[in-house]
Order: structure tokens, then sequence, then C-alpha cells
């Protein structure tokens, strides 16, 4: 039946990409390659159209005749085809329609004895189609089938048609050699004829010249030939075959290795899809490809060692490659404390059975790492519990060894280079076991190395230590020399790692913009009059953590980790909100708050502290014009005391949010619920924030002019009244100069450091309930 005769109703054809494809391609077949394609007997193209969601969704790629223990799996895909064909069926309305495919579903019942068969039909279906699609223009496809050449593709990412193009050409090569077979049946036969012959011709005198036997001499003749030319072609589709293979497994080797380097990123941040199983179904089907195409040479009965050796060479290198660190080890690994991590194996199935493999971990450091299998492993550091076995899970069809109470004990640190601190130094774990696969006839030793891993003693050396994983993570090249890093980079790449870790580890989609990005430059190169494009200056190592900043105990990164940590734990909603202003310099923020009426407020982070967000405000001076606080810092342990939210309703002088939004709006839903009585006779107390007497000496601010839209509020955008590029020093100058107000770069009121004491305190405010004698019982 040709596709073109067949009625595509959406409504009752469930349509995924490939059948999407596959039914406007097949428009344009021949009718017998479409009857070569959906067999008519056996699996007819309404089966595909009617069933195409379920059949996509389906691994026939797992299935093989050899594996008989697939048969209860593929006897149940038999069924539910049948039952969807016949559920189907009853719901087409065409009776036409209905009464066909209740007969397909019938006589797809005759391979209810052998469904293997049935499952690698639809395999080999799904195969085709992919390397039709594949080519540039449809191409018929006779019986035996004569594929389109596959185009060349420079990906390294996983391409079903290079696998399906691989497995059809190992499909030919099987074809071509039972054709042999078959030929060389025939010559044996006619060649026994022959000298069957030879004995009447001389003992009766005949006519060698016979008819006959000149009929026989050329049907030898033309075997003999078919036989050298299959031969010859046999031999050049091994050829191609392997090569195809070596292209292949290229591919892939050089996927895995984009998969573990997406894992590597995965820590400042970027996106990473850690399914592993396409990686691992293609490990099989290139390890079956490999012992397939082995056979077929052991069956020409005359060697071919060039072949031999390569596929030899590319089978243990498959072998070797499929080792994955699914599960990463903490990267930064304080001693004597606990930890697990997950390797798997990628062709987990195919292992032999039998003994238990055992894989081993062990600590290596950078020097090792760099000449694994030529220099003998010294034992730089000692693990406990260092072993697992490699262990089968039937449902994911995954071989892991998971490690979950591994340790490090002790360890032993390279001798250091100047000022390079315990914290810099790179170690990474060594994964290795010893693996017989199914068809191999000798053992393989395997490994693996982690990512590069940080050990500390001490829970103060996270920070730094962290800060070395970070930059190893961000600037380090695909394929490097264990564990080389740039010593600079450009701020562009480091202001793109800053915002990337910031967003993941607080979990918001609100990203640094442009003025966050601004101050944090200033800060890290000390430039805060520098208005210029920062992106192609480099920033070192030593100015992200090695060196202090100026007039500051700590250094950047300890400091922006500090407000990361604070954000993510305390402010993450208002951070997502757009309601802090964040990282801004005191320059910028004079000058964004200068024309703004007493009370306007914005949240800015510390810079003078690590973990702390202050509320910088605008506020009455004692010459009648305007000046601006600076409310000390909010520490982690202030919102674990009081929330910013209760915070900001406590300070009558903080009115409205930058530009003008009233903060008993944006803020309300931050508000804590009044403590209710308890009702057991004491009176409820509860935390207040009270500003210092300085901020309380002024005048309670005019209020602002209520918001038109302040009953909604999106995610804020802070007008911003200049470029980031433009210069902010002169205006802030010009401002300074007017008599009637009073804004200074350091405003007297919020020196450095600042004294609790007389900025800001707490106090209690006692609920008054109903008096009852209770009130005096204790």
């Amino acid at each position: 039946m040709k596709a073109g005769n067949a009625v595509f109703d959406t409504e009752t054809c469930f349509i995924m990409t490939q059948w999407m494809h596959m039914s406007q391609m097949i428009l344009c077949l021949p009718d017998e390659t479409v009857n070569n394609l959906y067999p008519p007997s056996a699996f007819p193209i309404e089966v595909r159209q009617f069933l195409a969601d379920w059949i996509e969704t389906q691994r026939w790629e797992d299935f093989s005749l050899e594996n008989m223990e697939q048969k209860s799996q593929a006897q149940t895909l038999l069924e539910q085809s049948i039952t969807l064909l016949r559920t189907i069926a009853q719901q087409n309305a065409n009776v036409v329609y209905r009464m066909k495919l209740m007969q397909i579903s019938r006589n797809m019942a005759m391979f209810q004895q052998q469904p293997l068969q049935f499952a690698v039909m639809v395999r080999d279906i799904l195969r085709k189609e992919r390397v039709l699609l594949a080519a540039p223009t449809p191409m018929p496809m006779p019986n035996p089938p004569q594929y389109p050449q596959f185009p060349n593709r420079e990906s390294s990412f996983p391409n079903m048609q290079d696998v399906d193009h691989l497995v059809l050409k190992v499909l030919e090569v099987q074809d071509i050699r039972q054709k042999i077979h078959q030929q060389q049946e025939d010559l044996n036969w006619e060649r026994q004829n022959y000298e069957g012959l030879q004995g009447p011709i001389q003992q009766n005198g005949l006519d060698p010249a016979n008819s006959e036997i000149q009929k026989l001499q050329t049907r030898i003749q033309q075997l003999e030939y078919n036989v050298k030319a299959m031969a010859t072609k046999r031999f050049q589709l091994l050829k191609e075959s392997v090569d195809c293979l070596d292209q292949c497994q290229s591919r892939l080797i050089s996927r895995l290795k984009a998969w573990r380097w997406e894992q590597h990123k995965a820590t400042i941040g970027h996106p990473f899809d850690d399914n592993l199983n396409p990686l691992q179904t293609w490990c099989e089907q290139l390890l079956g490809v490999n012992g397939k195409l082995r056979q077929e040479l052991m069956l020409i009965g005359e060697p071919i060692p060039e072949l031999q050796e390569r596929l030899g060479t590319l089978v243990q290198t498959l072998i070797q490659s499929s080792l994955v660190v699914d599960r990463q080890p903490p990267q930064v690994i304080k001693t004597q404390s606990k930890f697990s991590t997950t390797v798997r194996y990628l062709l987990g199935e195919k292992v032999a059975p039998g003994k238990p493999v055992v894989l081993r971990a062990q600590i290596i450091n950078e020097l090792q790492a760099r000449n694994l299998g030529s220099i003998p492993g010294d034992n730089v550091g000692e693990l406990i519990n260092n072993t697992a076995v490699l262990e089968h899970n039937t449902a994911s069809k995954s071989t892991c060894a998971t490690f979950r109470n591994m340790s490090i004990k002790k360890i032993k640190r390279a001798d250091r280079k100047g000022s390079e601190s315990v914290t810099e130094e790179k170690f990474a774990l060594l994964f290795s076991t010893e693996i017989t696969i199914t068809g191999c006839d000798t053992p393989y030793r395997i490994q693996m190395i982690s990512l590069p891993v940080v050990v500390i003693v001490h829970g103060s050396q996270d920070n730094n230590a962290l800060a070395t994983i970070i930059w190893d993570c961000a600037f380090s090249e695909p394929d490097r020399v264990p564990f080389i890093v740039p010593e600079r980079v450009p701020w562009r790449m480091m202001c793109s790692t800053l915002n990337s870790k910031f967003t993941s580890e607080v979990q918001t989609q609100h990203n640094l913009d442009e003025y966050n990005q601004l101050f944090l430059a200033q800060k890290i190169f000390d430039k805060p009059e520098f208005d210029d494009n920062f992106s192609n200056m480099l920033v070192s190592w030593a100015q992200f953590n090695k060196e202090v900043l100026p007039g500051r105990p700590f250094t950047f990164w300890q400091w922006f980790e500090g407000v990361m940590e604070l954000t993510k734990k305390h402010l993450k909603t208002y951070w997502s909100e757009g309601l802090i202003f964040g990282f801004i310099g005191k320059q910028h923020l004079h000058l964004i708050l200068k024309d703004r009426p007493n009370g306007t407020f914005l949240l800015r982070f510390s810079d003078s502290e690590i973990g702390g967000i202050t509320i910088a405000y605008v506020s009455a001076s004692d010459n009648g014009g305007q000046k601006i606080q600076n409310i000390q810092p909010f520490t982690k342990r202030d919102l674990e005391i009081r929330s910013l939210g209760d915070r900001i309703q406590d300070i009558a002088h903080i009115t409205h949010l930058y530009p003008e939004y009233p903060k008993h709006e944006v803020f309300k839903k931050f508000y804590s619920e009044p403590q209710a009585s308890a009702g057991d006779g004491y009176i409820p107390t509860t935390l207040r924030t009270n500003v210092g007497p300085e901020a309380g000496s002024a005048s309670p601010p005019a209020p602002l002019a209520e918001s038109p839209n302040n009953n909604i509020f999106p995610v804020l955008q802070f007008q911003q009244p200049f470029s980031p590029r433009e210069s902010i020093s002169q205006d802030i100058m010009e401002t300074a100069s007017a008599s009637s107000v009073d804004f200074s770069p350091n405003p007297s009121v919020y020196p450095d450091p600042i004294n609790a004491a007389n900025n800001m305190e707490l106090e209690f405010d006692f609920l008054h309930p109903p008096l009852s004698n209770s009130i005096f019982s204790d």
C-alpha cells in the first residue's frame, strides 16, 4: 500500500517529531520503498500512523534477538500495541478503518510466539526512518535495501543517525557475508557436478565440448567471479564500517568530555543536564557494533591485522572511557568529615557475570593527576571507606558504585610556592578497578578522576577554599593539564561568573544589573572614580581572594560570599522582587537620593563589613536642609532575631522605598502578625528596632504623595538618573556646594566603624492585655 492512499486523520493520530517528518517524506517515496519500510503483512503503515506517540516513547534500541532475557519485556510491548490498536479501532468512526485496524491487530498476534522479532522489527523500522530523514533528498530503498550516504557531521553531540548508519553498515556486511556463503555453497555443488561428469567423459569418449559441460564450466567461472567480487566488496565494507565506528566513537568521547565539562561548570550555576541514559545507550550500541565487526573479521578466515588492531584499540578506549563520576564529591572536603560520591559505569549491562567489580578510591595531588599511569602513585592521603561494589539497578538500567561514608583521615601536602596557602592546593579522587566485558577475552584496567577538590582541616578555611574552586570552575579550559588555570581573566568573565553564582546560590531569576556590576568592578579594582568600561580590564586571582580590600580586613570574595549567604538565607524574596538595590557605592547613593523627599530610602549591601545590609534614607538636617542617614548594617544574626520587613516597619523615619513606593504597601506581606496573648497569664513582649538619637532628633519626614499604582508592585526596576558610565563626582560636588543641603560622600552619621549604641538599638514593647489577677501570680 502506498502512503498516499492512507488517510492521515490528525484527530486520531498522535504525531511525534519523527513521524511528523516521516509522514511528509513518504508521500515522495516509491510504493516499493514504503512497503519495504512498513511490511504490509507484519507492520503496515497504519500501525506506525496510529501508534506514533506510543511507539516513539518506548525504548526499542535496547532489544536484540540474542538477548532472551528481554523476551518478557518484548511480550509486554507487543500486547500493549495490540490493545492500543483495538482501542483506537473501537473509537474510530470510520467503519473501513475500524475493520482494518481490527484485522491488523489480529495479524500482529502472530508475533506472540516470537515477541523479540516484533521488538527488533520496530527498532529497525525507526532506525531506517532516521537514516532516510538524514539523507539530503528522499531515496528509494529496494529490497535488499541500499541506504543513502550519511552526511558528515561536525557536532560532538550524540546523534542517533550516526549510530543508525553504522548499524546499517554492519547489517550490510552481514548480508554480503551470507550471500558469499550461499554463492560458495553453489560453487562447491557445481564443482562436484563437474567432477562427476569427468569420469563418464573419459570412459565413454564423449566430446568435452558438449554443451551441457560448457554451460557447467561457464556457471562455475561466474560463481568464482561473484565470490571474489563479493569478498572484495566485503573487505571494503568492513574497512568503511571500522572507519565509521572510529568517527562515531570519537564523537561519543567528545560528548562524554562535554558532559564532564558541563558538570564542572554547574558549580558556578551554569545549566547542566545530568541525564546519562542517552550516552549509556550510545556506548552500548558502539560496543555491540564493535563485537559484530570482530566476529565478521573472524568469519573471513584470513586475518586482517590492521582492522583487528583498530577494533581492539577502539574497544579498549570505549571500555576505559565509560567510567563516569555521576555524583561528584564535595569540592571542599574537611578532614575527618563524612562525604559521599557515586561512580557510574555506562557499560554496566555488558560486564561479565561472576566476580563482583570493586572500585577503589584514592586521593591524588596535582602532580599525580598530570601523570596518571606514568609514575608510581605515592600515598598523599588516607581515605576511610574507600571501596564500593558496582551494582546494577534493573529499574533505572544503571550500574553504579556508591561511596556513602568516605572520609579523609589525613592529608600530605606538597611544598608550597611563595605565598600560596593551603586552601589553594588542589587534589582529586582517583577511582579505579579491573573489569571484564562480555565478549572480550582479557580484563581491562579502568580509572577516572573527580573534579578538583580542596582539603581543609577547619571550618574557617571553607570560604577561601571555595574561592579556589570557583576560580577553577569558572576559568579553566577544556582538556587542560590538571589543574592549570589562568592567573588573570577579563572582568567580563569574572562579572558573568559572579552573576551566575549569585543567582544560582540564591535561587533567583533576578540578576545583577549594570549598576551592581559597575560597583563590583570599582570595588575589586579599587577605582571608585573610574567610570569607563571595565570589560577588558584584567582581574587577578590575588585581587579576587588573596589581597584584602583597601582599608578592610577581608578580600573581595569573602565580602561577596558574605552578601550571597545573607541574601540566600534571609533576603531571597526581597531580592527577587527587586526591593533591594544591592551593590551600590556611596557616591552613586548620594546622587540618586539628592532630589528625593525626606523619608525616601533604599536597601544596599554594606561595603564595610561582611554579610550586612543597610538602610540609606533621606532626612532633615539641623540647618533645615537634608542629609543622608545610613543605618548600621543588619547581619545574619540581626535578621535571625527580627526580620528585615519588621525592622523596616519599626523605623518611622523611612516611609517610601526609592523612588516613591509607600513602604507599608511594598513590605506589608513581610510584616509579622501581632503576637496574641498566650493565655498563660504573662504579658507578651516583642522586639522593635529603634534608630539612635541623631536620627530621632530630626522631625518626622513629610509624607510623599501616594503612588497611583500603590496596590500593585511588580519586580522593582530602580530608576536611574544617569548612566553608570557617566561621571558621579562632579554632580556630587555641585550639589554639596548648596548651603541648604548636607550631601557628603562620607556622611558623619555613618562613620566607619559605626558605634552600635549611637545608631540603633532594640527596645521591648509590652502588649497590655486586660488586667487579671494572674498577671501578678509570678
